[in-house]
């Protein structure tokens, strides 16, 4: 018979409906505003902790909805966003320097639906409020630190080949490097090139110098650039992790600018002072005694080999110029106290080649102080062009006698605060920025906007779908009102898809959803107008019937795979909004696609099917 489906297929569309009812159902429900709580450096948040925070919000007297604590986090619920914000100071008093919280939104979700992995979809920044932040990096500095990093080993190279030479400066792309013998330049030369054959090697004559230039060739300097920037996003990936964010969107604009989207994030000053922060430590050796220090002040000079500094009482001190190990090789950093003096310290773990230096310096100075340098970037202001005014400020947290040999693990205190602490190991667990950066535009969008453009979305996509429905009801009767029930179930099986890839719901996601409505239809109305044409040339309603949607097929499929291909390229060069605008409408093509030939098809099949029918209404 005509128009009948086998079993398999009616279960299929079945199951499909099921599953599209379960998955879409957690956007149902409200979002409540949350305070998450996390361990920063991979604690556990016990019961104690729990009990803590609610202790102190209710001294607080802020009322909360519901807490609960699961395995690596501790949930917050509250009635209103003000009593967010306001529990947020508190919740902040409230915890360790090892633990941190930020501020989200999360479903009132049944206990049932989560255990099935219902989830509602994310919603972006436009929806859900949050930071916008456009980072410019300084590739200029990126190009510098290269060079300073090229002249250090310039100079180890001609050390360990003991070639003598009078000055290593640095000038532009490149180090420059004095003689006062040809015979030795040339040697140097040959050692050089030999040694970095990345770079590139010039030689030159001004009277009685001799000078090897060793240089950045302009593939070279591109290299440094595109690295500074990859490490950038690695770094600022990491802060923003530590934050617990929930969706961030980090990434590439053009050749030298990074994008964050923190969505949920309402704390612009605690994001800027995250994501700009320039902070290190650096590992010296101090040499002399405070009469010198003092004596080095007053002159100006300071011994050979050495460097003046000051303590943070400003106490003048003299350590030498050779860095033990600094930042960069620290692979993890936690904050913490100090067991004898109950002070805030910062407990640090080196890389192999960092602990096997400092277990060789500590081992031959037993006896002999070590200062820890505290650096850090600040912006002093900006020049005439608006530019950032940069300044490095160097200061020695901690000097103390080394008592015995260590290597990878062991910890410096000396900082103000258990606050200090907690960032200063924040910044060191996510690693140093490759270059500096500048914060050049920063948007919040505030929770009630993102509300309002969620409101305005479903409008427009209630008006749209309630056109098409009455147009198709009027137009195509019996027929137009199977097309509207598939419709509203393809409206259903895209929120679900959503929420199952945990895709992220833009504005632009909305239109993507309103043109997949059209497009849902656009293939029902060939499919009835193919029917159509077949009863007028004389062929009975089941023929009709099953010659309608045989001959729509080939043209609603080639009309589906072009414009899928279209929101392939748009996701694969596209990004941010455009992007989230790709992922909807290809999810829709694909929901379209099944509802409109499957779908409808199921439901005339069990209206018409293996039936005398004298007469179709459409």
């Amino acid at each position: 018979m005509l128009n009948q489906y086998p079993m398999w297929k009616n279960l299929l569309v079945a199951v499909v409906l099921l599953v599209g009812l379960l998955y879409a159902l957690p956007n149902i429900y409200s979002q409540d505003p949350v305070i998450e709580v996390t361990g920063a450096r991979g604690e556990q948040v016990g019961e104690t902790l729990h009990q803590n925070v609610l202790a102190a919000l209710e001294r607080a007297q802020i009322a909360i909805k519901s807490s609960e604590l699961k395995a690596d986090r501790l949930q917050i619920r509250f009635n209103a966003a003000e009593d967010q914000l306001v529990g947020q100071d508190v919740v902040a008093k409230a915890l360790p320097p090892e633990f941190t919280h930020a501020l989200t939104l999360s479903p009132d979700v049944p206990g049932w639906l989560s255990a099935i992995g219902g989830k509602p979809m994310n919603l972006g920044l436009d929806l859900r409020g949050g930071i916008h932040v456009l980072i410019d990096v300084d590739m200029e500095a990126a190009v510098e630190k290269a060079v300073e990093r090229h002249a250090g080993n310039v100079r180890t190279a001609l050390r360990k080949e003991k070639i003598r030479y009078v000055t290593v400066k640095q000038s532009g792309n490149g180090v420059d490097v004095r003689f006062r013998d040809a015979a030795l330049r040339d040697r140097a030369e040959e050692v050089l090139g030999a040694e970095f054959r990345e770079l590139g090697i010039s030689v030159r004559d001004e009277g009685e110098d001799f000078f090897v230039r060793v240089f950045m060739p302009p593939a070279e300097e591109r290299s440094s650039r595109r690295l500074a920037l990859e490490q950038n996003i690695t770094t600022l990936r990491n802060r923003v992790n530590a934050l617990g964010v929930s969706e961030p969107v980090i990434q590439q604009q053009g050749e030298r600018r990074i994008v964050v989207e923190l969505p949920g994030v309402q704390d612009p000053g605690k994001v800027k002072d995250l994501l700009g922060a320039t902070a290190t430590l650096e590992y010296r050796l101090a040499v002399g005694d405070l009469a010198q220090a003092v004596e080095a002040e007053q002159s100006g000079r300071a011994p050979a080999g050495t460097a003046l500094y000051r303590e943070r009482n400003g106490q003048p001190i003299l350590l030498k110029r050779q860095v033990i190990v600094t930042g960069d090789e620290m692979t993890s950093a936690s904050a913490g106290f100090d067991q004898q003096s109950g002070q805030a310290a910062v407990f640090v773990n080196l890389d192999s080649k960092g602990a096997r230096r400092m277990r060789n310096v500590t081992t031959d100075n037993v006896g002999k102080p070590m200062a820890v340098v505290f650096k850090e970037k600040r912006t002093v202001g900006r020049d005439e062009e608006g530019k950032p005014i940069r300044k490095w400020v160097e200061e020695v947290i901690n000097v103390a006698t080394i008592r015995e040999p260590f290597g990878r693990r062991f910890q410096t205190t000396g900082l103000d605060n258990p606050q200090e602490a907690h960032q200063l190991a924040l910044l060191l667990r996510a690693g140093a920025l490759a270059a500096p950066i500048d914060i050049v535009e920063e948007r919040t969008i505030g929770p009630s906007l993102g509300q309002d453009n969620i409101d305005q979305g479903f409008t427009s996509v209630m008006v749209g779908m309630g056109l098409v429905l009455v147009f198709m009801a009027v137009y195509y009767k019996t027929f137009g009102m199977i097309a509207n029930l598939v419709l509203v179930t393809n409206l259903f099986l895209i929120v679900a898809v959503l929420s199952i890839l945990q895709a992220t719901l833009t504005l632009p996601g909305i239109a993507g959803i309103v043109l997949t409505v059209g497009m849902a239809v656009d293939a029902n109305v060939l499919i009835f107008e193919r029917i159509r044409e077949e009863l007028r040339i004389g062929s009975t309603p089941q023929a009709s019937i099953h010659a309608g949607y045989a001959k729509a097929f080939s043209t609603i499929l080639d009309a589906n795979v072009t414009t899928f291909i279209a929101a392939v390229v748009l996701f694969s060069i596209g990004s941010g909004p455009v992007r989230g605008f790709a992922v909807t409408l290809a999810i829709g093509i694909l929901t379209s696609m099944f509802t409109a030939i499957i779908g409808t098809r199921s439901v005339v099949n069990m209206l018409y099917g293996a039936k005398l029918v004298d007469k179709l209404s459409i």
